[in-house]
């Protein structure tokens, strides 16, 4: 049996059809979901980027981050848990190369290939599509003032001409538009780069007995500039002036129409991302692949977008939009087709669950589980709770309660997820003792303290909170 797993980074769970959503376009994933097991309640153990490549290579946790080092010309220095995969572990990719099967990532996650980084380990080919986000691809011609400027909003801009992340949005915006400067046609953006490439993959691999696929696909992250018909699906009202993402902070900064635009090109780029996921997935029935091959399909984390009065992605608040993750499985058997799991998991118990569909034991053992028996109603429930770190703070949910704060227990976040499960209300002051209980089972995962250097870094850029200014 072959394997493809696909990674969509900032895939928002409640942004796709199969979720429920019924206002954004995405029928190719909504057609997997319906030959799958569908995860509803999987959450990452750490964020954001690099910590889940991390755990979905190698099927272990990293919260708390014990043995962080920052890297040398890396991003996000204060961030821990971002950097490469320890040299202790096996990825799955050295796994089933030793297994005969033959490997290969493809992505435009630029992240992964920075200084001191690591992902490529044990694939047979990588291919690393260059220019996303911040990518050092191209020096020049840098666009000017007034061309960035024209995907600022008017009342930050003169806040973008300051320094600290005034100037650091400007940067991203600039590098972007020098990086994506030759863009002539929709086959030119990321997601169509990603997933042709897949197909061609696909192509001149006919002669494996055996492969695993990663293809990992950096949108529907910021910036979001999808083609102009993709955006009008949302928003069909036509400006001088459009806008790629915003200043992380407080969406009130923004005007009812910027943030209308920039989640209808949100929108606009996941249906994007689902049109070529389509794509590769046409070529893959073409080639009789889906007869032997077990798909995965997950998400990393999300991004608000003017809920609880956000733009953004933090470790505090850790919002719904952020935090809840898209899974499902298509087992070529067609074992659990269209079936819900409603389980508590973790994006770690992937790397396991798909070895064992495979026969293969792990020579180092896994922190993750094997899920398959649980989305198949043969196993009674893994997990009672699920912590998700991110920097100093932590996020803890049962079946009742969503709890964020830093590990220690300062500024306490406490929702019921019954009675709100949008989490609009904080009731962490009229309940103490259940925040107690939270930060309880938060240290108990981070292994029974707290590591004194995360409370060093809660100045640190990356380690604060979302809702600053």
């Amino acid at each position: 049996m072959n394997v493809v797993l696909i990674i969509i980074d900032t895939l928002r769970q409640d942004h796709v059809g199969c979720y429920g959503n019924r206002w954004i376009k995405t029928p190719y994933l909504d057609s997997l979901a319906k030959e799958s097991v569908l995860f509803t309640n999987a959450y990452a153990e750490s964020l954001p980027t690099l910590q889940v490549r991390r755990v979905l290579q190698t099927g272990c946790r990293i919260f708390p981050f014990l043995g962080y080092k920052a890297y040398k010309g890396n991003l996000f220095v204060g961030t821990p848990g971002w950097g490469p995969v320890s040299e202790e572990r096996d990825t799955v990719a050295e796994i089933l190369q030793r297994h005969g099967y033959r490997t290969a990532l493809i992505t435009d996650t630029y992240h992964q290939f920075k200084p001191s980084e690591n992902f490529h380990r044990g694939f047979n080919e990588w291919t690393w599509i260059r220019g996303q986000e911040s990518d050092p691809y191209r020096s020049g011609p840098y666009p000017s003032r007034e061309e960035i400027e024209r995907y600022i909003p008017q009342n930050l801009r003169k806040r973008a001409k300051g320094s600290g992340s005034g100037k650091k949005f400007t940067d991203f915006i600039g590098r972007y538009l020098t990086n994506v400067a030759d863009r002539g046609c929709e086959e030119d953006y990321f997601p169509a780069q990603v997933f042709r490439e897949g197909a061609r993959w696909l192509e001149r691999n006919q002669d494996a007995e055996k492969f695993f696929l990663v293809l990992d696909s950096f949108d529907p992250h910021e910036p979001w500039d999808p083609p102009i018909y993709y955006r009008k699906i949302y928003d069909p009202h036509d400006d001088t002036i459009d806008f790629l993402s915003s200043l992380y902070g407080r969406a009130d900064q923004l005007s009812s129409r910027v943030l209308k635009r920039l989640r209808a090109n949100y929108a606009g780029e996941v249906t994007l991302v689902d049109r070529w996921l389509g794509y590769f997935l046409e070529e893959m029935r073409d080639l009789r692949l889906m007869e032997n091959t077990l798909i995965a399909v997950i998400s990393d984390h999300g991004h608000c977008i003017g809920e609880h009065n956000l733009v953004g992605k933090q470790g505090h608040p850790m919002s719904r939009e952020i935090a809840d993750l898209v899974l499902m499985i298509r087992h070529p058997a067609g074992e659990g087709t269209g079936t819900t799991c409603e389980s508590l998991i973790y994006n770690y118990d992937l790397p396991p669950t798909i070895l064992a569909r495979l026969g293969i034991e792990p020579e180092k053992p896994m922190d993750g589980k094997d899920i398959w028996p649980l989305a198949l109603g043969k196993e009674k429930e893994i997990y009672d709770h699920v912590t998700c770190g991110w920097g100093p703070f932590v996020m803890v949910r049962d079946r009742c309660y969503w709890y964020n704060a830093y590990l220690w227990g300062e500024s306490p976040l406490l929702y019921d997820l019954e009675a709100d499960p949008k989490l609009e209300k904080n009731i962490a002051q009229e309940y103490p003792h259940i925040c107690q209980r939270m930060k309880d089972l938060a240290i108990a995962d981070a292994g029974g303290k707290v590591p004194e250097f995360l409370r060093k870094l809660k100045g640190e850029p990356g380690c604060t909170p979302l809702l600053v200014e």
